[in-house]
């Protein structure tokens, strides 16, 4: 993760690359504290897959990066690793 000052600050440090998926500092606290809110809890579990997407969509995290399950190398992604291994 890499945090810019600004718009014009990101241009910079691309210059010319197309950036992968940027999102302000205010949307990743508010992803923190949707996944992470209820892991303190005594009856915690493991989110399913599908509760993970729906918290990144509820937060217009919705394009290509933010699908979990899937990855651009057409392998799984690290969010379905970490949910198998989570599960046994």
């Amino acid at each position: 993760m890499n945090l810019f000052r600004s718009e014009e600050h990101l241009e910079r440090w691309l210059a010319g690359r197309e950036p992968g998926a940027t999102t302000s500092v205010d949307t990743v606290c508010a992803l923190a504290h949707a996944w992470y809110a209820d892991r303190l809890d005594p009856d915690w579990r493991p989110h399913t897959l599908e509760q993970n997407q729906s918290i990144l969509r509820s937060l217009g995290l919705t394009g290509e990066f933010w699908q979990l399950g899937r990855s651009s190398s057409g392998g799984a992604s690290w969010g379905s690793d970490l949910d198998a291994a989570s599960r046994s």
